[in-house]
């Protein structure tokens, strides 16, 4: 396994980093961890030189969490970097930061967690963070040793982005990257502002979720023949120094070893053949985008609270992935219903100002009636 440094934190960190939310689970039940199946997961993964295992309070309804510290407590809690994060949709005083940290604790069966994480810091959730005193929270667990470095997972706009890291004195952040996301949240340019600023590099969603290991599809499957669609997307991430691990939420052994085959490869330029097939692939998928939105955010702010640009982008990604069922869940557990399309009032100031000239209201509707 190779290994890279974690910005100024000085950590040696495995290229492949565990997931811990999508473990193998019975009979489709979430929050029913197979904890045979999930243990030998964790524990092939440690034998493949693995190191940094991530968790967060509300991955498999709170069970991930209880899961990791039974299997670390077998002896194997010295042997990685744990990485865990507060959820800002359940801290609604400052108390619940201290109650929630707590319950972490007790889950995992550890006195110390070694990278601790504010969760999916969006502008409005960075904003609550600051007024709760969770900045002062993180410096508070630093102090008594309860937690060695700190970083955010994020979900905005590279102004956002920016904006929170040059708030703190940040260790490290995690960002949604892939060759289909240069340009989406943080994108290339976020990932070298915090890299430039001294903050290891996680990213989450390598694979879009799984979306770009397909390999099937008229066209799709010429463009990979003989090769491997999830190899080459991690090599794609891989291949930008900035990076330091990538996360990857493997479900079985299977998965785990193809991914780590890849990681042996993570330091290794990836070569014109691969450039050219990652390139056709990335066409491919964007040839079914749906509508034509830039994200240049023209249209904000809707006067009834729409985040039109976070619905087209959740429609898109539905359409090139074909992946109706997991998008309406994103859409309706993680988007704010204040933000829903299904507030739109036709009042037409959007498409006033739209550059693309999208028929935004019709759109919207269609969306809602798809997603909701």
């Amino acid at each position: 396994m190779n290994h890279r440094i974690l910005g100024r934190t000085g950590l040696r960190v495995s290229a492949l980093g565990l997931g811990c939310m999508r473990l193998p689970t019975v009979g489709g039940d979430e929050t029913r961890i197979d904890e045979a199946a999930a243990g030998a997961l964790v524990r092939r993964a440690l034998e493949l030189g693995v190191n940094y295992l991530d968790t967060a309070y509300p991955y498999h309804g709170g069970e991930s969490e209880r899961f990791l510290g039974r299997v670390l407590a077998e002896g194997l809690r010295d042997r990685v970097l744990l990485a865990d994060k507060m959820p800002p949709w359940f801290v609604n005083e400052p108390a619940d930061l201290e109650r929630i940290f707590g319950e972490q604790l007790d889950r995992l069966r550890t006195d110390r967690i070694d990278l601790y994480l504010l969760h999916s810091l969006n502008r409005r959730f960075w904003k609550r963070f600051r007024e709760l005193g969770a900045l002062e929270f993180l410096e508070r667990k630093r102090r008594e040793g309860r937690v060695r470095f700190v970083g955010f997972s994020f979900h905005d706009r590279l102004p956002v982005f920016r904006e929170i890291v040059d708030a703190y004195d940040w260790d490290f952040c995690q960002v949604q990257y892939n060759y289909m996301d240069e340009e989406v949240q943080a994108g290339t340019e976020g990932l070298r502002y915090a890299a430039h600023k001294g903050l290891g590099v996680v990213v989450m969603e390598p694979l879009r979720g799984g979306r770009l290991a397909r390999a099937e599809g008229r066209g799709l499957s010429e463009i990979w023949q003989g090769t491997d669609p999830a190899a080459a997307a991690l090599r794609w991430v891989w291949s930008h120094p900035e990076v330091s691990v990538v996360l990857s939420g493997m479900g079985r052994v299977a998965e785990l070893v193809a991914n780590a085959r890849a990681a042996d490869r993570s330091a290794e330029p990836l070569g014109p053949d691969l450039e050219e097939r990652i390139r056709r692939a990335r066409e491919w998928y964007r040839q079914r985008v749906r509508v034509p939105c830039t994200y240049c955010q023209y249209c904000l702010p809707c006067p009834e609270g729409v985040n039109i640009p976070r619905v087209f982008e959740l429609v898109n990604d539905a359409n090139m992935f074909e992946d109706w069922s997991a998008v309406r869940r994103r859409y309706q557990r993680f988007t704010p219903a204040d933000e829903r399309a299904d507030n739109c009032v036709a009042c037409g100031a959007c498409e006033e100002v739209c550059p693309q000239g999208i028929s935004i209201i019709q759109e919207l509707q269609k969306a809602h009636e798809e997603l909701g």
